[in-house]
């Protein structure tokens, strides 16, 4: 089988070609096309497939990781949206909850008060409400009053509409039945509807939910119908799959019905990827640190799992989102991040990022403030004449120009300023892996750190250094490992339903009623995508709480019937989680089950390994010697540094930094106090602290 795996950063497009009968594998890069990314798409397989004598006709999958659904939430570029709900309740999704997002901050922006996803004049009411506990009907759906709204935000131009009642996560009749209308009067709109997108309580939430999938619906429905169509084009007829959030891939249909399982589409393959090259190192514990042009995403993998988001933090923009979601943490962090002095003097780096146009000043694009890029130019850490192994030739006189302009602002050296930048982003970068390890409990000591995207081994041994992280893992093709993990998972859907039932009084019939109603369901979804029933599995997933608490933590349920015996292990594991969490457990207080959730996971033919490196020695490897900047116990040195070519290193040969190791899509930089080992594997594992 051939797949191709394409994933679309803010400064560049990485595309992997794999056949996965004979291991032949294919790497390319090209600059990512804001205007229209699938644009970049369609150049980068032209280009890939022609390098490779492949023809575009027999590629069997095109695997995508998309930014378009981010970057619409992110730069507030969505559809004009509506919403129909209930009469009194047309301002839940701008009042919101009691949390503030900065506690302290009388000057902060609401992100659903100051840029609504749905602005008031389009939000109408109806009569008709269902009650808890069953969902029950109270009074009666209007449906004159529907078709009266619809008619409205037809007039006004709405090209998209949420539907969202109270209660419908028990039960959705209501809301099905205004979509029927809505579609009436509307049939070229995009409708959706609260129950279908988010089912569960939590009513800002979930409405929220549903008004993102609004906001994007239809620039997500343009992106995959022209990608589709533009495939087409150049003779690829294999099946499209979408990165979804929950770390699995998705048929365009299902993207289509439900867009915001794209939110995190292109992190969520970073965190897949560094998880996978990991266990090939057989390195079970992991930060994946991917640093890309414009930001740096963070994810946590512990023995081939990888942490998902709760209901308290996960989020897009600021904006509250019910859905499964890897917990990727991310911070404007990349090669194209900005330095510059803050009106109060301060000397910052980022988040604002000079992106794929103009791009940082070495691009020679009309770059004109100093980025991180230009920093390690400047430092002699990139080699101009072999960027994108030679495909781009980097402007040193450009980058020395603007960095240079800082340095005199701040009074600085030009190689100080230069190794300033770094040791600012690096520290941001270190402050939030700590956000996500120290401060949640994790010692970062007990991790190997996976770097990958095209800075990630640049900055990854000085990161680690600071978090005093032992080892670091550059896999094989760091630039487009994100691309990689495209080709390593497989299809995934999920299923929820709210239970609200205490632990002592639980009605098991009911549980695995729905459980088993949840399988079905997506057994449907699987069979319309014609994964054989042999190729399905299912996970069971429980919100759990103690009684009187706020939010829930996951849990797994066991395989097979849930009995008395195997839902008191459910409880036991719960009481462990919330010791882990919170630093305490109470073993006597009754627990809550708030939702349960299914996985259906259908099986994809999968990049399983990569061909073992083949080698060479260091006296072939070596391209030069060349001076590159470090600071050490505080003083700036200029070091004699070797440089490499990474494919003709030596298997299984430990040597010393200060390194500079060249390969097409990414350069790796050893600290004149570190070593590495290239493992069977493929990958580089560098020593942090150590270069004997």
């Amino acid at each position: 089988m051939k797949s191709i795996g394409v994933d679309v950063g803010g400064t560049f497009t990485d595309l992997v070609y794999c056949d996965m009968a004979t291991g032949t594998l294919a790497i390319h890069k090209v600059s990512t096309t804001p205007d229209d990314p699938s644009r970049g798409v369609m150049t980068g397989i032209r280009e890939l497939c022609a390098a490779n004598g492949v023809d575009p006709a027999a590629i069997d999958y095109v695997f995508h990781g998309t930014t378009t659904a981010t970057n619409a939430v992110l730069e507030d570029k969505g559809a004009r949206a509506g919403l129909i709900t209930n009469e009194g309740f047309r301002d839940i999704i701008h009042i919101g909850r009691h949390q503030r997002p900065e506690h302290y901050s009388i000057l902060q922006q609401i992100p659903w008060q100051s840029r609504p996803l749905i602005k008031r004049r389009f939000r109408k009411t109806v009569g008709g409400r269902l009650v808890p506990p069953t969902g029950a009907e109270l009074v009666p759906l209007d449906r004159d009053a529907v078709r009266r709204a619809a008619e409205e935000l037809k007039a006004e131009g709405v090209e998209s509409v949420a539907i969202c009642f109270l209660f419908s996560y028990l039960n959705p009749r209501h809301e099905l039945e205004a979509k029927a209308i809505v579609k009436e009067v509307m049939p070229d709109a995009f409708v959706t509807t609260s129950s279908f997108i988010s089912p569960q309580f939590r009513e800002f939430e979930r409405f929220t939910t549903a008004a993102l999938a609004a906001f994007i619906g239809p620039k997500i429905d343009r992106y995959i119908d022209h990608l589709d169509t533009a495939l087409r084009e150049i003779d690829v007829n294999g099946d499209l799959r979408i990165m979804a959030s929950n770390g699995g891939v998705a048929t365009p249909k299902m993207v289509l019905e439900k867009p915001t399982l794209t939110l995190l589409s292109g992190l969520a393959a970073g965190v897949l990827g560094g998880a996978w090259i990991g266990e090939l190192a057989h390195r079970t514990r992991l930060i994946t640190f991917d640093i890309g042009g414009t930001s740096a995403d963070i994810g946590i993998v512990v023995d081939g799992t990888f942490a998902e988001t709760d209901a308290r933090s996960t989020s897009i923009a600021g904006f509250p989102l019910l859905m499964p979601m890897i917990d990727i943490h991310t911070l404007g962090a990349g090669g194209g991040s900005i330095a510059y002095i803050d009106r109060g003097g301060a000397f910052r780096v980022g988040p604002q990022s000079a992106g794929a146009v103009p791009g940082p000043a070495a691009y020679g694009r009309g770059g004109s403030q100093p980025t991180v890029t230009d920093a390690n130019l400047v430092l002699g850490r990139l080699d101009a004449d072999d960027f994108l192994g030679g495909g781009m030739r980097l402007d040193v006189a450009a980058s020395r120009q603007v960095v240079g302009d800082l340095a005199v602002r701040l009074g600085l050296s030009i190689n100080e300023t230069a190794e300033g930048i770094l040791t600012i982003i690096n520290s941001n970068m270190a402050n939030a892996i700590r956000s996500r390890t120290i401060q949640k409990g994790i010692d970062p000591r007990e991790f190997a750190l996976v770097a990958f995207g095209g800075a990630g081994p640049l900055h990854g041994v000085e990161v680690a250094r600071m978090l005093d992280i032992p080892e670091v893992v550059v896999p094989p093709f760091p630039g487009i490992t994100s691309a990689m993990g495209l080709l390593t998972t497989d299809l995934k859907y999920d299923a929820t339903r709210t239970q609200f039932q205490v632990s002592g009084s639980v009605d098991l019939d009911r549980l695995n009623r729905d459980i088993a109603a949840m399988e079905s369901d997506l057994g449907d979804y699987f069979e319309a995508d014609h994964i054989p029933a042999a190729h399905i599995r299912f996970e069971r997933i429980g919100d759990l709480r103690y009684v009187g608490q706020g939010y829930e933590l996951k849990v797994k349920f066991a395989e097979g019937e849930i009995t008395v015996a195997a839902l008191q292990q459910t409880f036991e594991a719960f009481h462990r989680r919330h010791e882990a969490e919170y630093g305490h457990a109470f073993e006597f207080s009754p627990i809550e089950i708030v939702n349960v959730r299914v996985t259906g996971i259908g099986e994809m033919p999968k990049l399983e390994a990569l061909r073992p490196p083949v080698g060479g020695s260091f006296a072939h490897a070596l391209v030069r010697h060349a001076a590159c900047i470090f600071r050490i116990d505080g003083k700036l040195e200029s070091f004699e540094t070797a440089v490499y070519r990474r494919e003709a290193l030596p298997v299984g040969e430990r040597f010393a930094g200060p390194a500079i190791i060249l390969q097409k899509d990414s350069t790796t930089v050893l600290t004149p106090d570190s070593s590495a080992i290239v493992d069977p594997s493929g990958s580089i594992i560098i020593t942090v602290g150590d270069s004997k």
